[in-house]
């Protein structure tokens, strides 16, 4: 299933046409998750906890990215889950992972999509793409 077919059964019967300035209503990332892509490392431990505001990554206690319990801020935070390789934990409760500098730059990026635009969902699939092969998940031939 492409990830455009994902957005569209989660749409449902909404347009897509305000994702984009929702987006930016219902998602927020922090100056540090930058701070951490600097500085490449293979092994970060980032922490998903969900409560009834919506979802929170932290690393170390410190905040990397919130998602607002919104549909769309839970769209963008579905798909960075997946590209972290865990699911979006039930509200209050937690989920490890374990990932790379390069696996937390496609979440962010992933994060900050534009799906109003057409080359979003390009790009969406080649970062989910890369984030899965980046974790060791190779596509079996």
């Amino acid at each position: 299933m492409t990830a455009k077919n994902i957005i569209g059964r989660l749409e449902k019967n909404c347009s897509l046409w305000s994702f984009s300035a929702l987006n930016k209503k219902n998602v927020e990332i922090f100056d540090y998750a930058s701070e951490l892509i600097d500085k490449p490392r293979a092994h970060l431990k980032l922490c998903l906890s969900q409560d009834k505001t919506g979802l929170k990554i932290t690393h170390d206690d410190t905040l990397l990215m919130i998602f607002k319990l919104t549909h769309h801020g839970m769209i963008a935070a579905g798909f960075v889950a997946k590209a972290l390789g865990v699911d979006v934990p039930p509200i209050g409760e937690s989920s490890l992972a374990r990932v790379s500098t390069g696996v937390l730059f496609r979440a962010t990026s992933i994060a900050q999509l534009d799906y109003s635009n057409e080359a979003s969902f390009q790009l969406l699939e080649r970062w989910l793409h890369e984030a899965d092969s980046q974790r060791g998940n190779m596509p079996k031939e």
